[in-house]
C-alpha cells in the first residue's frame, strides 16, 4: 500500500526524480519526513472508508523534491477501480506561487490595518466599503457606523457638491491628490488633511472602485503657520537693518528724485543695494549707487560700511574717480575674502548741465530725454571693487535741462531664464515710452517696475531703482577769467556788481563783494593763475565760485591779534550761508552761496 505504481512527465519535473525511480517505491519518498505520519493516516484514513475527494478539493501538504527542497502542495485524491483492486489516483498541484501571494496579501492587509494614515475605499457610487483603524481614530467614526453609507458624510454640507466631481474623475481613471473636502469629523470638527485618491481595476482593467489615503497635516500647518510668522519677523527684523544701514537720502532743493527699493522675495530679502544723494553746494549734487555682491547680513554689514565711507569721501568734494580709488581701499581693507562691489558716482552741475561719472563694474546709466527717448550714459568701463590694481577713470558729458538720469542695480534686469542684454533693452524701450513727454517721476519708477518685474513677489534679488531729474536751467550764470594778480580784485568786484544789478539780486551785494573780495585775495597770494571766476543764480540762492590752478586746499585757521591777513575764510564761513572747496584736475574750486 502507497507504493507508486503509474508517474507522468508533470511529476517528473516536480519533484525532480526520472519515471524509473520513483515507480515501486512508497509515496513517501516525495514527502518530507517530518510530514510523512500526517500523510500515512490521511492515506490509510481513505483507503479504510474508501472516501471519494473530488479533483480540486485538495488535500494542502508538503512535497520534498530530489533536492531536499519542500515546497507547499495541494492534492486530490480520487479512487480508481482496477483488475488488480482499489487504486488511488493522486492529482499534486505546487502551489508555492499562491502561497507567497496569499502571505503578501496578509501582510498588506495588516500593513493597512495598522498604518498611521487614514485609509478607506469605496465603490464608484461612493459608498465605503473599508475603514481601517487609523480612519476611525482621525474621523472619530467605527467600522459599523460608516460601512456602506455615502462617503458624503465626511464632506462639509457647502462643498459635498465636490464628491460628484470626484467620482466622475476616478470612473474616468484620474488619480487625485491634493484633495480636502473629505475634513468634517463625527463631532463635526473640521481637520486638516491632505488626500489622495486613485482607481482601483479589476484584471481586465475596469475601473471598479477606489481607494484613498488621508493624511492629517494639522501638525505640519501649525508648524507652517509658526515658521511663517518667524520667518515674517526675521524678514522685517533685516530689512529694518537693511534701512538703516542704507539710510534715508535728504531732499534735495531743485532735483526731482524718486528711488524705489524692493527687497529679495525669497530667503530674509536682505542684500546689499544702497544708494544715496549727496548734496554738494554751489548747486552740485553727488548721486551714489551700489550692489555688494552676495545676499544676507553679512552683504548688507558690507554695504552700510561702504555706504557711509562712500558718503564721506563724498562730502569733501573729490571728482568721482578719486572717489572710487578711495572705495577701492576701503573694499580691500573689509575682513571679507574676495568681495566684489559694483558702484556708480554721479556728480551732477545743474547750472552747466554736466555730469561727471565713475562706474565701477555697474550696469549702464540711462538718460531719458523728452520727446528724445532713452539711451546708456557714456562711460569709461572699470572693474568692479574689490579686484585691486585698478585705476578708475571717469568723464564728463554735458546733458540737456530735465533730462532724467536712470540708475540702477542688477535685480531690476538679471531675471532667471533671461537674457541681460534683452532685459537692458526692455528697460530701454519703456523708458523711452515714458519719456515722450515729462512724466512724473513717481508714476515712472512704478511703470518700469511694473514692466520690469511683473511678479512682484518672484525675484530673487533685491531691486534698487534711482531716478533723478536735472533741473531747468538756472535763471542766470555768467564766467570770466581773471589773472593771479592784485588788480584782479577789484575788477571781479565789479563784475559781480555788474552781474548782481542786472539780476535785481543787490540786498546781497555787500555780502557778496567783501566774500569775493577775501576768496580772490586769497587766490591771488597762494594759487597760481589764471583764476576762474562763476556766478549762478537760481531762484533761491546766489552761487560764487573761484578756481585757481593750485592743488593746495585753503583751511581757516585763527589768526593772532597783530596780523594783519589770515582772516578771510573766518568771514566766509561767518557770513555765507555754505561755503567749501572742492579739488578740480587744474587745481581747486572755492565757493560760497547767499540765500536770496
Amino acid at each position: 500500500m502507497g507504493t507508486m505504481r503509474l508517474v507522468n512527465a508533470q511529476t517528473e519535473a516536480l519533484f525532480g526524480y526520472r519515471r524509473e525511480e520513483l515507480l515501486g517505491q512508497p509515496v513517501e519518498l516525495l514527502i518530507p519526513g517530518r510530514f510523512r505520519a500526517h500523510h500515512v493516516q490521511h492515506r490509510d484514513g481513505y483507503a479504510a472508508n474508501r472516501q471519494v475527494r473530488p479533483m480540486g478539493a485538495g488535500l494542502e501538504l508538503h512535497g520534498l523534491r530530489r533536492d531536499g527542497t519542500e515546497f507547499p502542495v495541494e492534492i486530490s485524491l480520487s479512487p480508481l477501480e482496477t483488475a488488480d483492486g482499489l487504486l488511488v489516483s493522486a492529482a499534486v498541484r505546487d502551489v508555492s506561487d499562491r502561497r507567497r501571494a496569499e502571505e503578501r496579501i496578509n501582510e498588506l492587509a495588516a500593513l493597512v490595518e495598522s498604518s498611521q494614515d487614514a485609509i478607506l475605499a469605496k465603490t464608484l457610487d461612493g459608498h465605503i466599503t473599508y475603514w481601517n483603524a487609523a480612519a476611525q481614530r482621525l474621523y472619530g467614526y467605527t467600522r459599523d457606523e460608516v460601512m456602506g453609507r455615502h462617503v458624503s458624510l465626511l464632506a462639509p454640507s457647502e462643498r459635498r457638491h465636490e464628491i460628484d466631481a470626484l467620482m466622475d474623475q476616478l470612473r474616468d481613471g484620474e488619480r487625485v491628490e491634493h484633495f480636502e473636502t473629505l475634513r468634517l469629523t463625527r463631532s463635526r470638527d473640521l481637520l486638516d488633511v491632505d488626500i489622495t485618491l486613485w482607481p482601483t481595476r479589476s484584471p481586465d482593467g475596469t475601473v471598479i472602485g477606489a481607494c484613498a489615503i488621508v493624511r492629517d497635516i494639522s501638525d505640519r500647518k501649525r508648524a507652517e503657520a509658526e515658521l511663517t510668522e518667524l520667518y515674517e519677523q526675521q524678514r522685517h527684523i533685516a530689512l529694518t537693518l537693511q534701512r538703516s544701514l542704507m539710510g534715508t537720502p535728504p531732499a534735495i532743493p531743485g532735483l526731482a528724485t524718486a528711488s524705489r527699493y524692493r527687497p529679495a522675495t525669497q530667503g530674509a530679502g536682505v542684500g546689499g543695494d544702497w544708494f544715496d544723494l549727496v548734496p554738494l553746494g554751489a548747486g552740485r549734487v553727488g548721486v551714489l549707487i551700489g550692489d555688494v555682491m552676495g545676499r544676507g547680513l553679512e552683504a548688507a554689514a558690507v554695504m552700510g560700511q561702504l555706504r557711509s565711507a562712500a558718503h564721506a569721501l563724498a562730502k569733501t568734494g573729490m571728482q568721482p574717480r578719486q572717489l572710487m580709488q578711495a572705495l577701492e581701499t576701503v573694499v580691500a581693507d573689509l575682513d571679507v575674502p574676495d568681495q566684489l562691489v559694483t558702484c556708480c558716482y554721479l556728480v551732477i552741475a545743474a547750472d552747466a548741465g554736466e555730469v561727471t561719472i565713475c562706474s565701477a563694474g555697474h550696469l549702464p546709466t540711462l538718460i531719458a530725454t523728452p520727446g528724445e527717448g532713452a539711451q546708456a550714459l557714456s562711460a569709461p568701463v572699470n572693474a568692479p571693487l574689490g579686484v585691486g590694481g585698478v585705476l578708475y577713470e571717469q568723464t564728463s558729458a554735458v546733458i540737456p535741462a530735465g533730462a532724467t538720469l536712470v540708475l540702477y542695480t542688477d535685480g531690476l534686469i538679471e531675471t532667471p531664464g533671461s537674457d541681460i542684454e534683452d532685459q537692458l533693452a526692455q528697460l530701454t524701450d519703456v523708458l523711452s515710452d515714458l519719456f515722450t513727454t515729462a512724466p512724473d517721476l513717481e508714476v515712472a519708477a512704478d511703470r518700469v517696475l511694473a514692466a520690469l518685474l511683473p511678479d512682484a513677489e518672484g525675484h530673487n534679488d533685491d531691486v534698487t531703482l534711482l531716478l533723478t531729474q536735472l533741473p531747468d536751467a538756472p535763471l542766470a550764470a555768467v564766467t570770466t577769467d581773471l589773472p593771479a594778480v592784485p588788480e584782479s580784485v577789484p575788477e571781479g568786484r565789479a563784475f559781480l556788481t555788474k552781474a548782481l544789478t542786472s539780476w535785481d539780486c543787490t540786498t546781497t551785494a555787500d555780502d557778496a563783494r567783501l566774500l569775493l573780495s577775501e576768496i580772490l585775495t586769497n587766490a591771488v597770494q597762494h594759487a597760481q593763475g589764471p583764476l576762474g571766476l562763476h556766478l549762478c543764480r537760481t531762484a533761491t540762492e546766489l552761487t560764487v565760485e573761484v578756481s585757481d590752478h593750485s592743488p593746495h586746499l585753503p583751511q581757516p585757521r585763527l589768526a593772532a591779534e597783530d596780523e594783519e591777513s589770515g582772516r578771510g575764510l573766518i568771514l566766509v564761513r561767518a557770513l555765507a550761508d555754505t561755503w567749501g572747496v572742492r579739488p578740480t584736475d587744474e587745481g581747486k574750486t572755492t565757493w560760497f552761496t547767499l540765500a536770496l
